[in-house]
């Protein structure tokens, strides 16, 4: 295993040398769930190795009150900070940014969501209006779920309890190392993990393009400093090969990137 001081870059990642090179390598799994019948009560049952992810959509399209599915475009408010908090979102496919003003005007993102994540969870434990604004970054598909309903499913489904403060555990560490991040690491190194993160490295060992309507301006907020700074690492990277382009301008990541992270 690769020793070094905390390096709070990716989730559920191992690293080794093996000939003076970084590998990448996933660690095992959690053991995964399916559904187990399409009835109006869907149920579970645990899942072995070679079996999909549990799938959301499915579950709850055996849900006929209490929810709604809904298209959103790029750019659209899904709500606002200071609206009435009373439902929990869940982003089958999309972009979904997540942030927070201040009382002078001042925007900072919190943290930018993709496919299969929940938001807004927070009027489960008695928050009564929304603390940020959630804003499709790209067409989105979205479950509304009703907070009576997601409190009801909560109690008694423990199969989706289990499921979903799973999901909120994961996500929590992933902010505190964001915050750790913000706090010892430099905005270059802050810059690069977020790129990695965006482009999901690492999930199913496979990088996708950040999309292209998460610009510099976002990326600038998310790190902590000004537009200036990340255009003059991007073309750094860029120079170094760490990034590149398509045509359509989305951003791909290559794996040298985490070298800026690794570096002591």
């Amino acid at each position: 295993m690769f020793a070094c001081s905390f390096h709070p870059y990716i989730h559920r990642l191992a690293f080794r040398k093996e000939k003076g090179e970084v590998v990448m390598t996933p660690q095992k799994s959690h053991p995964k769930v399916v559904r187990a019948n399409g009835k109006d009560k869907p149920t579970l049952a645990i899942a072995n190795e070679n079996t999909q992810a549990f799938d959301w959509p499915a579950f709850l399209a055996g849900i006929t009150r209490g929810k709604s599915v809904l298209e959103y475009g790029a750019d659209r408010t899904i709500f606002a900070q200071g609206d009435p908090a009373d439902s929990v979102w869940y982003l089958q496919h999309g972009k979904v940014k997540l942030a927070v003003t201040s009382q002078q005007g001042k925007e900072a993102i919190v943290t930018i969501l993709g496919d299969d994540e929940f938001f807004g969870e927070g009027c489960l434990a008695g928050q009564p209006l929304r603390i940020s604004t959630a804003t499709a970054v790209s067409d989105c598909t979205l479950y509304r779920i009703e907070k009576a309903l997601m409190v009801r499913l909560l109690h008694e489904q423990h199969g989706i309890s289990e499921l979903f403060i799973t999901h909120l555990l994961t996500r929590n560490t992933r902010f505190e190392e964001d915050l750790v991040d913000q706090l010892f690491n430099s905005s270059e190194k802050r810059l690069a993990r977020i790129l990695l993160l965006l482009a999901h490295f690492g999930k199913e060992s496979r990088t996708e393009t950040v999309h292209p309507g998460i610009n510099q301006e976002h990326l600038a907020q998310m790190v902590g400093t000004t537009r200036s700074r990340v255009s003059h690492f991007m073309n750094k990277f860029r120079t170094l090969g760490f990034i590149d382009y398509t045509g359509d301008g989305a951003l791909t990541v290559n794996n040298g990137l985490l070298s800026v992270i690794l570096s002591e």
